[in-house]
């Protein structure tokens, strides 16, 4: 499944009401670590179907980020139930993002 670019219109129908958890990667464009992270984030995408993949741009939804207290990117959120289930600041790596989506870890 390809990465779901979000914007504040389709926010709360595509992450929040998700039957799947979903995998959400706060980042802009001029960001160095979000660079960094963006391939493995499409590449999760790619890898699970189990789960939904998004993006959301702050400087292009900035309500979105408001509204998640997203004071510093990159910022990797997982959602399930329409609850913030997991989240993490900065780049990191794939191991520990995929961590982010076992209910175990």
């Amino acid at each position: 499944m390809s990465v779901m670019m979000i914007t504040e219109e389709h926010f709360e129908n595509e992450v929040l009401h998700s039957e799947k958890p979903v995998l959400v990667d706060f980042y802009a464009d001029w960001c160095g670590p979000c660079k960094m992270v963006s391939p493995i984030i499409d590449e999760i995408a790619e890898e699970r179907d189990d789960i939904k993949v998004v993006k959301v741009n702050v400087d292009e939804q900035p309500g979105i980020a408001e509204q998640f207290a997203v004071a510093s990117i990159p910022m990797i959120m997982v959602f399930k139930n329409g609850e913030i289930f997991r989240s993490a600041v900065g780049a990191r790596p794939k191991k520990a993002i995929l961590e982010m989506l076992d209910e175990n870890a």
